[in-house]
């Protein structure tokens, strides 16, 4: 069995199949399915994210981080922001 789901929702909408053209139909279908809840209820689909999260680190590569960021002129925050385009970048 393949297990999948979509992300970016209001909620949670996985699905299964016993193969990958059966999944690419049960997403449509859960898609579709979770859009109509969402509507009869008047609730948003997509999950609204706010650009702000919390994360903890070691302090050292706070540190660090902060150090590299001053150096560069800018601030913590744009060198966090920074490295997460990089990073999705390299993942797609």
């Amino acid at each position: 069995m393949f297990r999948d789901e979509l992300v970016g929702l209001n909620g949670g909408a996985d699905f299964y199949s016993d193969s990958v053209k059966g999944l690419k139909r049960e997403a449509e279908r859960s898609l579709q399915e979770f859009v109509a809840f969402c509507e009869e209820r008047g609730l948003p689909v997509k999950k609204d994210y706010s650009g702000r999260f919390k994360c903890r680190v070691d302090p050292q590569l706070h540190e660090e981080a902060v150090l590299v960021a001053r150096a560069a002129g800018i601030s913590l925050n744009k060198l966090v922001e920074m490295g997460f385009e990089h990073e999705l970048k390299e993942s797609v």
